[in-house]
């Protein structure tokens, strides 16, 4: 009797268990981080979003349903046929369920494209096109860290108040720029300012002498520059050397993160006017959190970084709350719950993808000013979600009632 009893409950706790791990698909759960981690843009996000990704696994306990899961990477060198490649491999024979991170808009709407046929899941933390949540949205698709609307109301409004009325804009060519130049001439135009022409550079250029030369010419009193990464970098270091800023024009970073004053040093990089959805040094939470992930890549993290330990731990909470890792039911539970954690409290998911959540406008400090290593911020101003980001019932997304 005793033995049956012992079998018996075995048998049941066996079957609990294999329930268990049915309910993720394949037996685990499998996220890619797919995104530059060896050209323009490898500081902005690059490897340390893959160890930023491993953190949250780490710390959501390793396990969701049951199982193990499971991280992969990828450089997709900022070329969307190459990252539409190994998309379809990670979907079709790999077993991913979701791709994040997706630095670069042209590569993120790629991908999006095809996680939409494939019906899969993806994150995109790295890109910044609103189109994603627009006219390219999908009911699978998500827009986490930022986006160029954002940084257009941030950036471009401050501006705009202290008296940049008039813009000439230097713009990476290609649909990251092209939205990031429209948000921001949006924004200026409508707060009474103009713009007085632009001119746009390839991705990953060295030389933006021509390009600068043309900006200081038309007068302008601000030089915005769209574009990000070492581009933006290059041309602040370029336009020194030019005397653009001593002659009185302003530049304009329109996307600029830590990393990248990191690597311009505050010397050069002092009362630049950015922003970006989180800063390391804002709080104690804030404070923990780059302390960890210092010590895995000896570095700060900025709103990519953070991002993406955000969006990967939401997507496990929703996994975990919806019973399940299949497309449908994550997605559905992706749109319906609050994100609150070290990056997006308060947070939430429209109808659209969009996460929309507290920007931050910030200024490059002196060099004096600079309390300790990477203390390279004032906070001037905490933007709401709402007025950062585009109301999805006005995004062009077609899945919006």
């Amino acid at each position: 009797m005793r033995k049956n009893l012992i079998a018996s409950v075995a048998f049941l706790l066996a079957g609990s268990t294999a329930a268990l791990a049915q309910s993720a698909t394949d037996g685990k759960v499998k996220i890619g981080i797919l995104n530059d981690q060896s050209g323009v843009y490898a500081d902005f996000g690059g490897k340390s979003s893959v160890e930023a990704a491993k953190m949250a696994v780490e710390d959501f306990g390793g396990k969701v349903l049951g199982v193990p899961v499971e991280i992969v990477d990828a450089d997709h060198q900022n070329k969307p046929d190459i990252a539409s490649n190994i998309a379809r491999q990670w979907y079709d024979t790999e077993q991913v369920d979701a791709i994040m991170e997706l630095t670069t808009s042209s590569v993120a709407l790629a991908v999006q494209a095809i996680a939409k046929e494939k019906k899969k899941i993806d994150i995109v933390t790295g890109a910044a096109t609103t189109d994603l949540t627009g006219k390219a949205c999908s009911p699978y698709g998500f827009h986490w860290a930022y986006d160029t609307h954002a940084l257009a109301v941030g950036t471009g409004g401050a501006l705009v108040k202290q008296g940049g009325d008039s813009w000439f804009f230097l713009t990476a060519d290609y649909a990251f720029g092209y939205s990031l130049e429209q948000q921001t001439t949006d924004y200026v135009k409508a707060s009474g300012g103009t713009v007085v022409g632009g001119v746009r550079h390839p991705l990953s250029t060295q030389d933006f002498s021509s390009f600068l030369l043309q900006a200081q010419s038309s007068g302008a009193k601000v030089i915005g520059l769209a574009n990000a990464g070492l581009d933006t970098s290059n041309a602040i270091k370029q336009a020194a050397e030019f005397g653009i800023t001593q002659g009185g024009q302003h530049l304009a970073a329109l996307l600029f993160t830590l990393a990248e004053v990191h690597g311009l040093g505050l010397e050069a990089a002092q009362g630049l006017t950015l922003t970006e959805g989180y800063y390391w040094n804002r709080d104690d939470e804030s404070r923990a959190f780059a302390k960890k992930f210092f010590a895995r890549t000896g570095k700060m993290p900025n709103m990519i970084h953070t991002g993406t330990y955000s969006a990967v731990t939401q997507y496990l909470k929703a996994v975990q709350k919806a019973g399940t890792d299949e497309t449908e039911a994550v997605a559905k539970t992706l749109h319906e719950m609050p994100v609150d954690d070290v990056f997006g409290r308060g947070g939430t998911v429209g109808a659209n993808g969009r996460m929309i959540h507290d920007m931050y406008l910030l200024q490059v400090k002196k060099p004096a000013d600079s309390k300790e290593p990477w203390d390279y911020f004032n906070v001037l101003a905490t933007i709401p979600g709402k007025e950062a980001y585009i109301d999805p019932a006005k995004s062009g997304c077609d899945l919006v009632k």
